[in-house]
C-alpha cells in the first residue's frame, strides 16, 4: 500500500497483538515505508478513536481453513465454539471498518474484507449480514483477474445477487492458499449509533446462527468445490480386492463368482481342519490320562 501511494499520504497499520505489532514495525523500517503509523487497538474501537479514512483493508482474524496445507495444526486447535465466535467477531469488525470510512472521500470510500478461510459462515454469510445492517454500502467489482465467484446460494441459504462480485481462491484450483476477497463502496453516512454503543452491542450480543434447513436436491450440482465423484475410488478398491485374492492363492483374473466360491470353500475347509485338529488333540489327551490310570492299577497289583 505504501508503494502504491509512493510513500505519500498516511497509512494507519493496526494490530491488536503487541508482539505482532513489533514485527510490523521491523518490516516497515526494512522496506523504507515512511508514511506508516503503527497502532495497537482493538479494531472495533476505531470509529471512536479515529475515522474518516479514504479506504480500509480489513484482514480479519479467521479459522485459517484455507492455510491447512502449510499449517496442519488448524485441524486440531479449532473447536466448534471457534467456528461460532469467529463469524460473530468478523461481523463486528466489518461494521466498524465501514463506519470508519468517509463516504464523501473523492479518492475512496472503499472497504476490502478478506479472510484466509473457505467457510461460507466466515465469508458470504458475514458479507450478507453487513449488507442487511448497513444499507449505505454496496458490493463492487474487486478488479481481480482470476478467482471463482462467491456463492449466491449455498445449502438452502440465499445471498445477495451481487455476491458473485466477491472472489474465492482454492489451493487445488490455483495453487495458492485458500482465500476470500470482497470489496464494498460506501455511498452514504453511517447511522449515529456506532459499534461500541449500547444499541449495537445489544444487537450483536447474540450469535447470528442461521438455522435454515438444508436444501435437499435430487441432482448432484457442480459447485466451486469441484463436485463429488462416487466412482473415483473404484480403481483403488479393485486393486485391493486383487491383492487379497493373490494372498489367498487365487487368480484375480478368474471369474469373480468362481473366485468367491473358491474363497468360501477354502475358508470352509480351513474351519473343518481346525475342528478335526481340535478333536485329535482331545483324543490324545484322553489317551494319555487313561494310560496313567492303567499304570497305577498295575503297580497296585504287584504290591
Amino acid at each position: 500500500m505504501a508503494a502504491l501511494m509512493k510513500n505519500t499520504g498516511c497509512i494507519f497499520a493496526n494490530d491488536s497483538n503487541k508482539t505482532r505489532a513489533k514485527g510490523l514495525i521491523g518490516n516497515i523500517h526494512r522496506l523504507g515505508a515512511k508514511n506508516v503509523i503503527v497502532c495497537n487497538y482493538d479494531a472495533r474501537e476505531f470509529p471512536k478513536v479515529i475515522g474518516g479514512f479514504d479506504r480500509v483493508l480489513l484482514d480479519a482474524p479467521c479459522s485459517g481453513t484455507g492455510v491447512i496445507a502449510k499449517d496442519a495444526s488448524v485441524k486440531t486447535n479449532k473447536t466448534e465454539r471457534d467456528f461460532l465466535m469467529l463469524p460473530h467477531l468478523q461481523k463486528q469488525l466489518l461494521l466498524s471498518a465501514i463506519d470508519s470510512v468517509d463516504h464523501a472521500s473523492k479518492t475512496g470510500g472503499y472497504v476490502v474484507y478478506s479472510t484466509c478461510s473457505v467457510t461460507v459462515e466466515e465469508n458470504e454469510q458475514v458479507v450478507q449480514y453487513v449488507l442487511n445492517k448497513r444499507p449505505n454500502v454496496k458490493l463492487v467489482e474487486t478488479g481481480l483477474a482470476f478467482g471463482k465467484e462467491g456463492f449466491t446460494s449455498y445449502m438452502g441459504k440465499n445471498f445477495d445477487k451481487n455476491m458473485k462480485m466477491t472472489r474465492r481462491y482454492y489451493p487445488h484450483a490455483y495453487n495458492v492458499d485458500g482465500f476470500f476477497v470482497s470489496k464494498f463502496k460506501k455511498t452514504g453516512p453511517s447511522p449515529k449509533s456506532k459499534p461500541g454503543d449500547k444499541e449495537v452491542e445489544k444487537e450483536l450480543s447474540e450469535l447470528d446462527i442461521d438455522k435454515a434447513p438444508i436444501k435437499e436436491t435430487d441432482e448432484d450440482e457442480e459447485d466451486g468445490f469441484g463436485g463429488w465423484d462416487e466412482n473415483e475410488d473404484e480403481q483403488y478398491m479393485e486393486k485391493a480386492r486383487k491383492n487379497t485374492l493373490k494372498k489367498k492363492g487365487i487368480n484375480p483374473k478368474a471369474d469373480k463368482t468362481k473366485a468367491e466360491k473358491k474363497t468360501e470353500t477354502t475358508n470352509g475347509e480351513a474351519s473343518k481342519a481346525e475342528t478335526s485338529k481340535e478333536g485329535i488333540e482331545a483324543t490324545v489327551d484322553t489317551g494319555k490320562k487313561e494310560g496313567k490310570k492303567e499304570k497305577k492299577k498295575k503297580v497296585t497289583k504287584s504290591k
